[in-house]
């Protein structure tokens, strides 16, 4: 009986009942008949008739009338549908009892086998334990008005009970052949439809045709020939005076399509696994990669066993420790596979500079072609907010620190952060430094607060209070002291060489005596002994010095070349005569002197004063052994991996400041290349008065971590407060007291909290907020009681003071103005709009010029009168508009003492020319020429005006009064983004390719996205001068990548508009209206 209900539910038809010739309908070929070659015009066949059946499906009207019920039927007598069937069956009683499998073989058992196929086609779907529907209910999911098969049309369109008779009939008839169809009838389980239930009425009257059938199976053979025509006529006539409920058919549709989701995600729950294969969970292919692409065949046994943790196999969040060039980013990239894969969720890696992102984009783009999924780049103005949702691959986001904060904003706002599976952070250590480290705190503690899924990986090479962060991020700690290649500290002090010994009494033992002749001049020109240190591994190892500022390298660097031999210049000679060649070209015909001296003996220097071109060619060429010694500062140690066999710290000093013991590891753990050196090596040089420092320098532990969130005021606590609110994840002072209790400052507060209490420096914090205009109080707050909380927390009372964000606040959350600027950028923006000058670019590059550059800024007074006087009326124009005159710039240029005047607006005037002057002519090296600026520090300067720009974008979209920035905004971001003409934009898009390589590559032919991602790696080696195999795949991928990742956000594209709107009006509910 219970099949039978579910049967009527599904079958009642929708609309106007038609009559069928039974030929055309038992004359289709059962399941059993079809070879396999006829399926697809079995397919095709039913997709005609499904074309056919589905237009004008009209609303159907509970009708009672018996008259009415059957009134497209001639008589019950005469009827041909009833003749027929009555002739086959009494075709069909002549079966013997015996025979077994009929169905398969008997062609007189059509009518047999269509009406069990078109029972077997009517399961409706039950409850959400899965009724499994047959082939053609799956092949109709995607479409709600879709008909059935031609030889279910029958059923679809005769009264419940009839079909009733038919499941009597088919089930009493099998039961002849098959007994075991008996004991399956019996333990079937019962069917009820999601929506609603029948009436008591239509489910006792199936009742009695049950029992009246099994009487028939127990009867005799005349018996059970009973005429057809009697049982149909009754069953009609009961039919007809039962009340039938009657359902929608598009509801019915939309119920089994969402069963059969449901269904198929169950079982893909019951049956998932998210161990796809050995390498880790991950498919062997992921171990072919890395040996194909990276030459790794083996992990280290620490890897292995940090993998294989109790607690990375439960997800908890993880820190783990190593010294440098220990691999501990292979280890992160795996648990980002296996989280992109296996799990099938999103993934983020925060990673400290630009460079950085980049080589990390380039060397994992060729993992996503190959594995399937995106990796996208989130660096200087890049990005896009909040991230494009994907249909099917997902996304490795790659970002600084800066843009990774605004990623996971941009998440929580979309309420798709628990789509983020896994956030890893390298350099965990930046957490207690200055505005970015408060800034990875910020994001780090949402991601805590906000989603219960992420997972946490941190990994550095220098922590020290791993309890304060594990107890922040609530974690567990993995540390070894693995290091691939064995590394030995030494100390050099005068002519002899100590090694570092911790057993030993003072930390140090004897090791050797420098053994170099050197002259009277020479030792005037190297007092230190750099030379002797350098020749005994240069030119067939390599080399890195380390030196306190950016002049004593390039000091350094021609110091040794004067006294290096002229046997050095004949190492590998023509490779050094074509990276000069490329420098050359990359620079527009400029190459910097110091370097054109000293490549040729394989010395170059290493700084932020060199363009990005400039040091990638570097880098390449040392990697490379092309170049075996270069100087450099110290943020070479924290940036790109460039590991050399011996590293020598020219003095204990980074700048004026004595080394830091975590400065000191990080430049040391650059010695040794793992599968290349035995051994690594580093010599630390300092003179006599700095022995005492140096002797603790290299026994202390390492710096502890401290938060900078409330040091870092504007940029750290205010900043996160802001965005809390404006975020709603805590939006009274209450859950804001408790939101900083769980923040890595929350952890150390007792030992960063001396004068006042967190409470206190919570309710400052945001007092500050309101009065700034940047928040607004939905409940007063008295002073008296605010005032007067010296206790950890406050009242009940007050802890429901609630804040809500203004529109200036959203709009400096969402830009990530430092909220120093935010009323000054604002003010600044709207004196804008009184006479914004459009002639140029001058005003809309002033607008979006970095204030903390300015502050920084000290100008060259006569280069700036010279450039003032060169300006267009329309330019001096603006000048005036900001507020400087040529009057005031003269008499600074001339020396004379004048009156006070606001040096922001000043400073940012001078930076905005010598960005005006960059976009009109796009040499570096000409800009760098005319302002007396370094390059590196113009081309930071670039950078830096572009990414402002970017948020400066965002503060406009949030406040409809700057509307006409928005437009504007887009086109300069760009601009300042590539500094190139434009058609070399399309080939800088691509990670890796900077200005110099993309003229290259253009020059070559290749001038578009699509060009470099059809490329040949091999074509592009011969064609390209200076261009590595390994690169070359780089390139090829990189823009592969981002070629998959355009179409795939244009296809989703197509998609959202071609969809059908989720809050379209439905036939159904205008009918309801109507009514």
């Amino acid at each position: 009986m219970d099949d039978g209900g579910s049967r009527i539910r599904r079958r009642v038809s929708v609309r106007k009942r038609n009559r069928f010739s039974t030929e055309s309908v038992l004359a289709a070929p059962t399941a059993a008949e079809l070879k396999p070659g006829d399926e697809k015009e079995e397919e095709e066949m039913v997709a005609g008739s499904r074309r056919r059946k589905t237009v004008d499906v009209q609303p159907v009207e509970n009708i009672d009338s018996e008259e009415d019920m059957f009134g497209d039927y001639d008589s019950f007598a005469e009827n041909s549908f009833l003749a027929q069937v009555d002739d086959l069956e009494q075709k069909y009683m002549q079966i013997p009892e015996q025979e077994e499998h009929a169905t398969d073989h008997a062609p007189e058992d059509l009518c047999s086998e269509s009406i069990k196929h078109s029972i077997l086609s009517s399961n409706t779907v039950g409850d959400f334990t899965g009724v499994k529907t047959e082939e053609h209910t799956k092949n109709q999911s995607g479409h709600e008005d879709v008909a059935t098969e031609p030889e279910a049309d029958l059923l679809y369109d005769v009264p419940s009970s009839q079909m009733l008779f038919f499941e009597h009939l088919h089930s009493s008839s099998n039961n002849l052949g098959d007994p075991s169809l008996k004991e399956r009838d019996r333990g079937s389980s019962s069917h009820k439809t999601v929506n609603e239930e029948l009436p008591v009425s239509s489910i006792e009257e199936p009742q009695q045709i049950d029992d009246s059938s099994s009487k028939v199976r127990t009867s005799s053979d005349g018996n059970r020939r009973q005429s057809l025509k009697d049982h149909l006529k009754s069953a009609m006539a009961g039919n007809a005076r039962a009340h039938t409920s009657v359902f929608s058919r598009t509801k019915q549709l939309k119920e089994t399509l969402l069963s059969e989701e449901i269904n198929v995600a169950k079982k893909t729950i019951a049956s998932s696994s998210d161990d796809l294969g050995p390498f880790y969970s991950l498919p062997s292919k992921v171990r072919d990669l890395y040996a194909q692409f990276r030459g790794i065949e083996k992990l280290y046994e620490w890897q292995h066993t940090c993998l294989t943790l109790k607690s990375v196999q439960e997800r908890k969040n993880l820190i783990y420790s190593l010294p440098t060039s220990g691999g501990k980013t292979l280890v992160a990239e795996i648990l980002m596979l296996q989280e992109l894969l296996c799990r099938r969720k999103d993934a983020l890696m925060i990673l400290p500079y630009v460079a950085i992102v980049q080589e990390k984009i380039a060397g994992l783009s060729s993992f996503g072609i190959e594995l399937g999924f995106f990796v996208e780049e989130y660096a200087g103005s890049k990005g896009k907010f909040p991230p494009i949702k994907r249909r099917e691959k997902k996304s490795l986001y790659i970002a600084t620190i800066e843009k990774g904060h605004s990623l996971v904003n941009s998440l929580i706002e979309t309420g798709r952060i628990g789509g983020l599976g896994l956030v890893v952070v390298d350099e965990l250590h930046m957490i207690g430094e200055g505005s970015r480290g408060a800034t990875l705190e910020m994001t780090l503690a949402k991601i805590l607060y906000t989603s219960k899924t992420t997972q946490i990986v941190g990994m550095s090479a220098t922590l020290n209070n791993v309890e304060d962060l594990q107890a922040f991020l609530r974690a567990e700690y993995y540390s070894s002291w693995f290091r691939p290649v064995e590394l030995k500290e030494y100390l050099k002090i005068n002519d002899t060489i100590y090694e570092v010994d911790s057993k030993a009494e003072n930390g140090m033992t004897f090791s050797r005596l420098l053994n170099y002749k050197y002259s009277d001049t020479l030792k005037k020109l190297d007092p230190d002994h750099l030379v002797a240190l350098v020749t005994e591994v240069i030119p067939n190892h390599s080399c890195l010095v380390f030196c306190p500022t950016k002049k004593n390298c390039e000091n350094v660097a021609e110091m040794i070349c004067k006294i290096l031999s002229k046997e050095y210049l004949k190492h590998r000679e023509k490779e050094k005569h074509e990276l000069l060649k490329n420098l050359k070209a990359i620079s527009g015909g400029s190459v910097c002197p110091v370097l054109k001296h000293t490549i040729p003996f394989g010395v170059a220097y290493h700084h932020s004063g060199l363009t990005n071109d400039e040091r990638k060619l570097l880098e390449e060429a040392h990697s490379a052994g092309v170049l075996c010694l270069l100087t450099c500062t110290s943020t070479l140690a924290a940036g790109v991996n460039l590991p050399a066999q011996r590293v020598i710290l020219r003095a204990p000093y980074v700048a004026k400041e004595f080394l830091k013991r975590n400065q000191y590891k990080q430049m040391i753990g650059r010695a040794g290349r793992a599968g290349i050196d035995s051994v690594g090596e580093s010599i630390l040089i300092f003179q006599e008065k700095d022995k005492q420092q140096v002797l603790e320098l290299i026994s202390r532990p390492l710096e502890n971590c401290y938060s900078r969130l409330v040091q870092e005021f504007t940029k750290g606590i205010q900043t996160l407060f802001l965005s809390l609110i404006g975020l709603k994840i805590a939006t009274t002072l209450g859950d804001i007291y408790h939101f900083m209790s769980g923040t890595f400052f929350g952890v150390q507060q007792k030992i960063l909290l001396k004068e006042k209490s967190l409470w206190e420096i919570t309710v400052e914090s945001l007092r500050y907020l309101t009065e700034k205009g940047l928040l607004q109080k939905d409940t007063v707050l008295t002073e008296k009681g605010l005032l007067q909380k010296d206790t950890v927390q406050g009242s009940e009372e007050e802890f429901q003071y609630s804040f809500r964000i203004t529109k200036l606040g959203r709009a400096s959350f969402k830009g990530t103005i430092d909220l120093a600027y935010c009323d000054i950028l604002y003010r600044d923006l709207k004196k804008g709009l009184e006479g914004l000058v459009l002639e140029s670019l001058l005003h809309l590059i002033y607008l979006t010029t970095p204030y903390d550059m300015a502050s920084r800024c000290d100008p060259d007074w006569m280069v700036y009168f010279r450039q003032f006087s060169q300006l267009s009326p329309a330019e001096q124009n603006v000048a005036t508009l900001v507020g400087v005159s040529e009057n005031f710039i003269g008499k600074k240029a001339s020396g004379q003492a004048i009156k006070k005047v606001d040096k922001t607006i000043v400073n940012r005037l001078y930076l905005s020319f010598v960005l005006y002057t960059l976009l009109k002519e796009t040499s570096v090296w000409r800009v760098s020429e005319k302002f007396n600026m370094p390059r590196g520090h113009i081309q930071n300067l670039l950078s830096g005006a572009a990414a402002f720009s970017s948020c400066v974008l965002h503060f406009c979209e949030e406040l409809e009064e700057f509307w006409v920035y928005r437009a504007l905004l887009v086109e300069l971001t760009k601009k300042l983004t590539y500094c190139v003409k434009a058609e070399l934009i399309p080939l800088m898009e691509v990670a890796g390719v900077l200005e110099g390589r993309a003229k290259q590559l253009y020059n070559a032919g290749y001038k578009s996205l699509a060009h470099l991602a059809n490329a040949d790696p091999e074509v592009l080696i011969r064609t390209i001068d200076h261009l590595s195999r390994r690169q070359a795949k780089q390139i090829v991928s990189s823009a592969k990548m981002l070629l998959h990742e355009k179409a795939e956000a244009l296809q989703e594209e197509v998609e959202e508009l071609l969809r059908l709107p989720s809050d379209f009006p439905s036939i159904t509910a205008s009918s309801i209206e109507k009514a």
